[in-house]
């Protein structure tokens, strides 16, 4: 089932770039994803630029944990199922915003916004046909 590829894959995804960006290495990060050194910046951005990031990487990792956790109501419950695609979607139109407003990103970005747009409307397809409970 491709939904469940596309569903694991992207969770998995989440859950480590969400680990490692908030826990690990957040001056890594951004040398290997925006060619930025860190170290370069004043002492107060990096700190409140890095502080910001981790809040929003671990944001991130929870996200993916909220997943694992609740995979079998995603696919089964509407609330859940409708939460879940809500919330990847926003991040799809997120990446959209950024096109129109920042420019044309990089390659992995680009394969990132069409990984998760094919996500969501994989899984959607699958699940569109969950019931409402009672």
């Amino acid at each position: 089932m491709f939904s469940y590829f596309f569903f694991y894959a992207y969770i998995g995804l989440v859950s480590l770039a969400g680990f490692w960006g908030a826990f690990l290495n957040a001056h890594l990060d951004h040398r290997l994803l925006f060619q930025l050194d860190t170290r370069d910046l004043p002492d107060y951005t990096r700190t409140n630029m890095l502080s910001q990031y981790r809040f929003l990487r671990a944001i991130e990792l929870g996200f993916g944990l909220f997943s694992f956790l609740f995979t079998k109501a995603i696919f089964t419950e509407r609330v859940f199922n409708r939460l879940f695609l809500s919330i990847m979607s926003l991040g799809v139109l997120a990446r959209l915003v950024s096109l129109f407003y920042e420019g044309n990103p990089s390659w992995p970005t680009w394969f990132f916004l069409v990984f998760e747009l094919i996500g969501v409307i994989i899984i959607f397809l699958y699940t569109r046909k969950i019931p409402d409970k009672p």
